[in-house]
């Protein structure tokens, strides 16, 4: 892409913004958007922060048809001094090229991206929540838009920046939740699109959700999709365990999606010393430990959360009650570190934070 300015059309009128203590996950969202376009043979051009609004496609756009998407999740933090930051923005992009590369979408310059998503958040800065626990939710996404019916990659694209305003996960603090392992469907393979960020792996997702809402589970624990005898992942998080000691989560194995918070917790568990190991888990390996009394820890991590602890898994009618029910002290205090660095509470050892400036270059 040669023209790499990013030009600005502020919206005319402001919305309502929804009181902090009010804010529900993903149902309102900010005044303005960041949308690129890519065809053959500009590449990625026409880079522009406009006011939110519905996207005009061609009902025949291949996004519809065949799926090609790739998207992204991560969050603005507010701090008390009224900074605005990032949480590992660079990682995000990393991986948003890799799931486009899996999806044959054209890669996007990764220094540009962050640019944009700078100078969106300070466009809408008012839109980030000072209240405790909460924050600005950035979701960054590609689609298909050639109208084509043909099976084919796209030649055509949009990449698309959103931003809504959430509340705190927690009400009461976090709190452990009931997890059902999941042995009649299956989210991915190896060599399949598990390990990306894409719509059709979390539409694959929905009815095992579904089925184990109805009896009081919050989500679900996937093993693979060959044997059904290894742990994958929670629902949309990575998932660790502490067994005799040691915290264990499933080893990156292609149909896993490597997290952001994930990499974070162990970077976190090695910086304090902890023995962290990352290697394939059988669902009979955890239950062994749970009955001779070593699984003594067991969490989800994730962009939403953070960190979401474990109180019960139950497998094929077994009840595995970790911890009494509550929550784990490592649980605790990797939650208590990374949301310290996100909200400029804690030091940060690791160049996580990425500060938002409030400069303006761009073209009106």
């Amino acid at each position: 892409m040669e023209d790499k300015t990013i030009r600005l059309q502020l919206s005319e009128t402001k919305k309502e913004k929804p009181n902090s203590d009010q804010l529900i996950f993903g149902r309102a969202f900010t005044d303005h958007m960041f949308v690129m376009d890519y065809s053959d043979p500009l590449g990625w051009h026409n880079a522009s922060i406009v006011p939110y609004q519905p996207l005009m496609i061609d009902p025949s756009a291949m996004i519809f048809h065949y799926g090609q998407s790739v998207f992204e999740g991560l969050k603005a933090f507010r701090t008390a001094d009224g900074e605005v930051q990032l949480f590992r923005p660079q990682k995000n992009f990393e991986r948003l090229n890799l799931s486009s590369d899996r999806l044959c979408i054209p890669p996007i310059d990764e220094e540009f991206a962050l640019k944009a998503i700078k100078q969106l958040v300070t466009v809408d800065k008012e839109w980030v929540p000072d209240a405790e626990g909460t924050s600005l939710y950035i979701r960054p996404f590609i689609i298909s838009t050639e109208p084509y019916l043909g099976v084919a990659p796209s030649r055509h694209y949009k990449f698309i920046v959103i931003l809504s305003p959430v509340g705190a996960y927690y009400k009461e603090g976090i709190n452990p939740v009931k997890i059902a392992v999941e042995n009649k469907y299956v989210r991915a393979v190896k060599g399949g699109t598990g390990e990306a960020k894409t719509g059709g792996n979390y539409a694959a997702s929905l009815k095992a959700q579904e089925d184990v809402s109805k009896e009081g589970f919050a989500q679900v624990l996937w093993l693979d999709g060959v044997e059904q005898k290894y742990v994958e992942e929670v629902g949309s998080m990575n998932v660790f365990f502490k067994i005799g000691g040691e915290v264990v989560t499933p080893k990156l194995n292609g149909s896993i999606l490597a997290g952001v918070t994930r990499n974070s917790v162990i970077e976190l568990l090695k910086h304090w010393g902890i023995p962290v190991s990352e290697r394939r888990i059988s669902m009979e390996e955890l239950y062994q430990a749970h009955q001779d009394g070593l699984l003594e820890e067991a969490f989800g991590s994730g962009t939403a959360a953070v960190i979401s602890p474990i109180g019960q898994l139950t497998w094929d009618g077994k009840d595995m009650v970790i911890n009494g029910g509550n929550t784990g002290e490592i649980s605790q205090k990797v939650y208590d570190t990374i949301t310290g660095i996100q909200y400029g509470k804690v030091e940060d050892p690791f160049n996580w934070i990425v500060k938002v400036e409030a400069k303006s270059a761009v073209k009106h």
